[in-house]
Parts: C-alpha cells; sequence; structure tokens
C-alpha cells in the first residue's frame, strides 16, 4: 500500500456552522477539526441530526448564503476553499471534490434522462461535446456496474430501482475523477443485499480510482467494513478520533462506548425480558447549548468537572479524545 503523504489532502480546522432560526441562533457545528489523506477513507459517525451532513455540505460551500453563518479554515490541496470565489468553486465541485447526497430519488433530477445528468458534468468540467460526453457517460455507467448501461442513458430516474439510482449517482460523482469523494448516507434508503453491493461498488471504485473517502453514516457496522479512521460526532462537536480498529477496541469516550454498547449483536445471547443498550436523555438544545461537555448530561461518568469545557486528549498515535473521564 502507498504511504500516506505528510500533507493531508482535506483539512478542517475549527469550523463552526450557525443558522439564523425563529429562535435563535442554532449552532449546528461548533469547533470541528479533522484531515482526510489521499486514497484513505474517513468515517464521520453520529446520530442523526448531530451536524455531519451540515460538515459535508460546509466543505463544497452548499449552505444557503442568508441565514447561516460559517467560519474557520478548510484546505484542499494546499489551498484555501473559503478564499475561493464562486466560479472556482464551481470548478471544485463535481470535478475535484464530488458527493453523493443521501436519497438518489430527490437528488436526480427526474425531468432529464440519466444519460443528461451524467453528461451534464462531462460537458461541464472537461469540455466534452454532446456525443462524446453522452459517450463517457455511458462509460461511467457501465463502469459502475448499471446493466444496460447504453439503454439506461435515455431512461428517467424513476424508471429505475432504487439500487441502480444509487448507481447512476455514483456514475455521475465519480464521472469526472475527482480526488475526493463525499459519501452522505449512500446506503440508508437501500435493503440489507443492495447495501452490500453499493459499499463493495465504493470501495473497489476507490482501489482503482486512488479516491479520498468522506464516509458520513449513523450505521457503525458500515463503519467498521468500510472506513480506516473514525471521526464520532455528538451535538455538532467531534468527540473522538482514532484508527477504526483502534476505537473499535479500545473506545475512549463515554459516548463512543455507549454507541458500540447499543449496537445489536447476532453473537449476544440477549437474557429474555431485558432491554437492549440504550443511551437514556436529550440531545441537548443547540440554540441554547449548557457549558461544558454536551454529553454530560447523558454521561454515565459525569462529574463536577465536566461543566468546563474539555481539552483533547491524545492517547497514542492518532487516537483523540475530548473528555475529562477518557479511557
Amino acid at each position: 500500500m502507498t504511504p500516506f503523504p505528510p500533507s493531508p489532502l482535506l483539512q478542517v480546522r475549527d469550523l463552526q456552522v450557525h443558522f439564523d432560526t425563529p429562535a435563535g441562533l442554532l449552532r449546528a457545528v461548533s469547533g470541528v477539526s479533522f484531515d482526510l489523506n489521499a486514497g484513505e477513507t474517513l468515517g464521520l459517525v453520529g446520530e442523526s441530526g448531530c451536524g455531519k451532513t451540515v460538515t459535508a455540505l460546509s466543505i463544497l460551500r452548499l449552505l444557503p448564503a442568508t441565514h447561516s453563518e460559517m467560519s474557520g479554515e478548510i484546505r484542499f490541496a494546499g489551498d484555501d476553499l473559503q478564499a475561493f470565489s464562486e466560479p472556482d468553486m464551481r470548478r471544485v465541485r463535481g470535478n475535484r471534490i464530488a458527493m453523493i447526497f443521501q436519497e438518489p430519488m430527490t437528488a436526480l433530477n427526474p425531468v432529464f434522462t440519466i444519460g443528461e445528468q451524467v453528461a451534464e458534468a462531462l460537458r461541464l468540467h472537461r469540455g466534452l461535446g454532446h456525443q462524446a460526453a453522452w459517450s463517457a457517460a455511458g462509460q461511467a455507467l457501465a463502469r459502475v456496474g448499471l446493466p444496460d448501461a447504453p439503454r439506461r442513458l435515455g431512461q428517467y430516474p424513476h424508471q429505475l430501482s432504487g439500487g441502480l439510482r444509487q448507481r447512476a449517482l455514483i456514475a455521475m460523482a465519480l464521472a469526472c475523477e475527482p480526488e475526493i469523494l463525499i459519501a452522505d448516507e449512500p446506503t440508508t434508503a437501500l435493503d440489507v443485499t443492495i447495501q452490500a453491493q453499493i459499499l463493495a461498488l465504493l470501495k473497489s471504485l476507490k482501489e482503482e480510482m486512488g479516491l479520498a473517502v468522506l464516509f458520513i453514516t449513523h450505521n457503525l457496522g458500515i463503519v467498521a467494513q468500510t472506513t480506516e479512521r473514525v471521526a464520532v460526532m455528538y451535538a455538532g462537536v467531534i468527540m473522538e478520533q482514532a484508527a477504526t480498529k483502534e476505537l473499535y477496541k479500545n473506545p475512549a469516550h463515554p459516548y463512543t462506548r455507549s454507541l458500540l454498547a447499543a449496537v445489536p449483536r447476532l453473537d449476544f445471547h440477549h437474557p429474555p425480558g431485558e432491554s437492549l443498550a440504550a443511551i437514556l436523555g436529550q440531545v441537548p438544545s443547540l440554540e441554547a447549548p449548557p457549558p461544558g461537555c454536551l454529553f454530560k448530561d447523558r454521561c454515565p461518568d459525569a462529574r463536577p468537572l465536566c461543566l468546563e469545557e474539555p481539552p483533547w486528549v491524545e492517547l497514542g498515535r492518532g487516537h483523540l479524545v475530548r473528555c475529562w473521564n477518557y479511557g
């Protein structure tokens, strides 16, 4: 395996995203920092609503210009994306950084054929003519395993099954051979058999194209299968980062341990009448977040010191935790 370069391909530092709502300022993302190296898959995992998708949209500057505020530093291949003009960002989106969205039926335009939607990116970013872009679109669909790709070019999204629509979205995202792929819950709407096929496809394409992948999910089983490193997110804050094997073997943050304990296991004989493990309590309000650790009101190990902001602690190479009660 080729070693990762010393400088990460993507660097996110102290990302803050706030939304102006009728109830006040909502702090969707608070101080998120991580690196994504060339050729690796980083899992961004956490409960629904914890800020994973907002983080991804922030990287591509796809948040609405009105009613949102974003600060921090986002560097791609050494360039500060925050300093890019909108025309410069359009040359990055879909070309050098691509994204697979969560629900293929809503991500695809229902009034254009699959071929037109894949070919559009090739015309825009590669400068191909109509015929060349159409031919390349067919090749892109074939590469992601869409059966009878030439016929699929002329079909509309509603004529494809959920799994085929997801393959079409992957073809669109990878048509211009980007350096980074952001996959936002790419298997959530699919049954488990199709999920396995899509995950295998993404893994194969990643290795074939040398992609760096930011894989966003709430499914810890998928994280274990697909990622080299994991960042665990809660209420807009990253609580722990580590190599995937290290995180599953030695989870340090109480939230990470609680998440892993709540995953049903086929090899675990659960006592009759006893409930599965659950994380008690509620996620704190992001409009008026409490002081200190945001997990403290649900944490079984909470103590008075948790009223203060916990520092980052490095437990070993690349294993970071934001907690007073780590270990």
